[in-house]
């Protein structure tokens, strides 16, 4: 059960980014998780489409020592969904 709260629960929610860029007219957002002494890959891909801004929360089960390698590989893995995915991310 607790695994479930930490995946669907607030924590984390609202959070304030670690570190933002923009990438081909995506926002993407970095929004560490801390699981124990380690943090999780999360974080957030938007665009605005037609007047709508339309979000996409990135989480993968990739954990990291560092916070600062876990902003990286966030950068690293949003930009691949947004290669291989582009807008669909947002159906």
């Amino acid at each position: 059960m607790s695994f479930l709260k930490r995946l669907f629960g607030a924590k984390g929610a609202g959070a304030a980014p670690a570190a933002e860029i923009i990438h081909e007219g995506y926002r993407i957002a970095a929004t560490p998780q801390k699981e124990g002494d380690q943090f999780r890959l999360h974080g957030t891909i938007s665009k605005e489409i037609d007047g709508e801004l339309k979000s996409h929360t990135l989480i993968r089960a990739d954990l990291f020592p560092a916070s600062e390698d876990c902003v990286a590989q966030t950068f690293v893995k949003a930009k691949q969904v947004i290669k291989e995915q582009g807008t669909a991310i947002f159906r």
